[in-house]
């Protein structure tokens, strides 16, 4: 009978059975979401892995081996990744995806990646990519369906510039950090848990048009235990459309997930599969959650055959179990202080998710005792005020209702965003690179000292390119045997580039072509003993390596070149790069003959002309000109752990769609509200009250709760902040972490007003006072 009234009672009662079911189905569709995480990590873990090259281990070519370098260049803010081949046997190893490693000249791409290129958009990434497509990835060889991916074939590709290796099948990555994991299990808590809220809430839309209904059947011979089967009956159907709902938005949300990229995440329709027992634990508990809510809502209401009594003995809230709930979420917490460390990778997380939900659930029930304490003593005010107060101290639990899933989503973003903020400096280390003096930066190594300069000097003509601080590295010894008493033979460094390049290394009194310096960071010539840096001594270009006797290996006859005798000391700089201050022999281009270093290493830091579009992308096509493998790095000046960027984008994710359930909640509670009084007010309509008194009393009607409830998150928040941070050892950087959320629920307050005016207008027309 209660799945009738749900199904067969009129427009209104189909109007609360479809809000009940929207309401249900929007927390189911995020709570499958949530099931489906397990399965969406271990699908782009297995897929990472498989197309991961063995770890180098193979030294000889054989007819599985291959050469391989992986690269990685940015387009207009999008990473393009690429692993270019050169296969040694006839029977090289394919990774997944493809049919067969691409020939010379051949790359096979993601469709992404291939739509780009055909663009107008990426004409530009063309000339950075002289490949023939000849292929198309297939799904098990791509992280995400918006990878920007590639294989190419070369023929150039030589050992001494590739790795060799014989399959794919490798995974590279380390066991999270204690850190993260505790991240990672209070933001599951904190998303999940205004989900679960807001079914709980939605379970209650249009109860007291249900509890009419009741007392009718009261009337007609029902008893007090059958009305609250026949109200479970109707809260079981219900829900169980909201799981419906809920699975048919999970099924849409499926299907576009490979088309929407939120910060830079992009999955397949089929990661998104949720765990069957996750999902099985959904079907059973939504419906048993409504259940319970119903039955536990009747205990406070008296359903007569002559009608409804809910306020017969007004009884003040009692606080004292309120309290209990997150005085024990904190005694769960507490003592785990100072026992997460870096090095760890494992917590206890059955106490922290435990000891987190009491906290958080002890605001949602600390809210409506002090909504009821606050509005109790409100008096006063204009029309619009009094009547939202009115109503409030009437109601006040169903307005509470409406925010706490606010309050659960905002407490508990305030407390990860302070312990994110006190925590990003054990994931960001400063580079040290002066980005004021350069934006790019590249190196070639293998090429000769000639090929170095005109590196150089097609980097200085690029488009938008405004000056290269561009240097040839090398080494040299000096010259004859080992001595006695010596474990190695004194090596330094020699360093060729025009005189602007040399003053970005060194403090130089002055520079023209020709000259030589020697560079050292206390500004004096080194000991000879130690350095064989001296003006007027003889230095071999020619060197190889160390023997594992600590002997010098001598590659070639010795190659001898004499530092002049006017060398002057000078003080060397911090490196653009951010590397200590560079020790050894700087040299003008025409001082010392290049072609005669042995085994140089190119160095070019590129200046761009931020007024030149695309300078970057020009600078770029270059390099890849150059050589197709060469990495082009983007200098910053910080540089971010990917694990924690990995899961502060999962946070954002989450929390943003945590925060659409949040507020689609608050404007689906608001409708009910409104559509629960639509006689009342076409009657205030009817008797003067202008609409414009009507809407500022919904505003005040959302405001007020939501203000209390964000002061007691907030409290809440710093509190809960301050254990997490106890438990890694840390202190608050940021004590202004709330002031984003309250900015969110002042949006919120101000959105759901917006959108509930128009059916407000609509309700209180004069046919509103017309009864069936």
């Amino acid at each position: 009978m209660g799945a009738r009234l749900a199904v067969t009672g009129g427009r209104r009662g189909w109007g609360r059975t479809v809000l009940t079911a929207i309401g249900v189905g929007l927390g189911v569709c995020l709570l499958l979401t949530a099931a489906s995480v397990p399965h969406l990590l271990e699908s782009r873990t297995d897929r990472v892995a498989g197309r991961s090259v063995l770890p180098a281990h193979v030294e000889e070519a054989s007819e599985r081996s291959f050469l391989y370098a992986e690269t990685q260049t940015l387009y207009r803010g999008d990473t393009i990744r690429g692993t270019v081949f050169r296969p040694e046997g006839a029977r090289a190893a394919v990774p997944p995806g493809l049919s067969k490693l691409p020939g010379p000249g051949e790359m096979a791409v993601s469709p992404a990646l291939a739509d780009l290129l055909a663009s107008p958009g990426g004409a530009l990434l063309k000339d950075r990519l002289p490949y023939r497509i000849t292929a198309t990835i297939g799904d098990q060889g791509l992280v995400g369906p918006s990878e920007l991916f590639y294989y190419a074939g070369s023929a150039g590709l030589q050992a001494d510039s590739g790795v060799r290796s014989d399959g794919f099948g490798w995974d590279p990555g380390d066991p999270l950090s204690a850190v993260l994991w505790l991240i990672i299990v209070l933001a599951c808590v904190v998303l999940l848990l205004p989900v679960v809220v807001f079914i709980a809430t939605a379970a209650r839309f249009g109860s007291e048009q249900r509890d009419r209904r009741l007392a009718a059947l009261r009337l007609v011979g029902a008893d007090r235990a059958t009305t609250r089967r026949i109200a479970a009956g109707e809260s079981l159907c219900e829900s169980v459309f909201g799981l419906s709902a809920g699975a048919g938005l999970f099924v849409l949300v499926r299907q576009l997930a490979g088309s929407v990229t939120v910060w830079d995440v992009n999955l397949f329709p089929s990661d998104l599969t949720p765990n069957p027992a996750l999902a099985a634990l959904i079907v059973v508990a939504v419906p048993a959650c409504a259940i319970a809510v119903t039955l536990f809502t009747l205990r406070g209401v008296s359903i007569e055959p002559l009608g409804v009594v809910r306020n017969t003995a007004p009884r003040r809230r009692r606080l004292w179990w309120r309290v209990l709930l997150p005085v024990a979420g904190l005694a769960l917490l507490l003592p785990q202080a100072g026992r997460i460390d870096m090095n760890d990778s494992d917590i206890a997380s059955y106490q922290i998710v435990g000891g987190s939900l009491l906290v958080l659930l002890g605001i949602t029930a600390l809210l409506p005792w002090l909504v009821e304490a606050v509005v109790g003593r409100l008096r006063g005010g204009p029309v619009s005020w009094q009547l939202a107060v009115r109503r409030l101290q009437l109601s006040s639990g169903t307005a509470s209702r409406a925010v706490s899933g606010i309050m659960v989503a905002a407490a508990g973003g305030i407390a990860l965003q302070m312990l994110f903020t006190s925590m990003q400096s054990d994931f960001m280390k400063p580079t040290g690179m002066d980005t004021a003096r350069a934006q790019l930066s590249t190196s070639a190594r293998g090429a000769d000292g000639t090929t170095g300069r005109e590196i150089i000097e097609k980097y200085s003509a690029t488009k938008g390119v405004t000056g290269v601080i561009g240097i040839i590295e090398a080494y040299a010894a000096r010259p004859g045997p080992q001595r006695s008493g010596e474990s190695f033979i004194p090596l330094t460094g020699i360093t060729v580039g025009d005189c602007p390049s040399l003053r970005e290394l060194a403090k130089l009194p002055s520079c023209k072509d020709g000259d030589v310096f020697i560079a050292r960071e206390n500004g004096k010539l080194p000991p000879p003993d130690e350095d064989p840096a001296q003006p007027g001594a003889q230095v071999d270009l020619h060197l190889q390596g160390y023997r594992p006797d600590g002997k010098v290996k001598r590659k070639t006859e010795s190659e001898l070149w004499r530092v002049p005798a006017t060398a002057k000391a000078v003080q060397s700089r911090t490196h653009p790069m951010g590397q200590l201050p560079l020790d050894g022999i700087l040299a003008t281009p025409s001082a010392i003959d290049v072609s005669k270093l042995q085994d140089p290493t190119t160095t070019a830091m590129i200046r761009l002309d931020p007024k030149v579009p695309d300078a970057a992308e020009h600078a770029r096509n270059t390099a890849a000109a150059i050589d197709p493998v060469t990495d082009v790095r983007t200098m910053q000046n910080f540089e971010r752990d990917s694990r924690y960027s990995s899961v502060r984008t999962g946070l954002f994710v989450g929390a943003a769609a945590t925060m659409l359930v949040v507020a689609a909640s608050l404007l689906v509670s608001t409708l009910e509200q409104l559509r629960e009084r639509k006689r009342l007010l076409s009657v205030l309509v009817a008797f003067g009250t202008p609409r414009a008194t009507l809407s500022w009393s919904v505003l005040w009607q959302t405001a007020v709760p939501i203000v209390m409830g964000l002061a007691l998150a907030i409290t809440t928040g710093i509190g809960l902040g301050l254990t997490l941070l106890r438990m890694v050892d840390k202190q608050v950087t940021d004590w202004w972490a709330f002031l984003p959320v309250t900015g969110v629920g002042a949006g919120l307050i101000l959105l759901v007003t917006a959108l509930s005016l128009p059916p407000l207008w609509r309700m209180t027309r004069p046919d509103g006072l017309r009864t069936e």
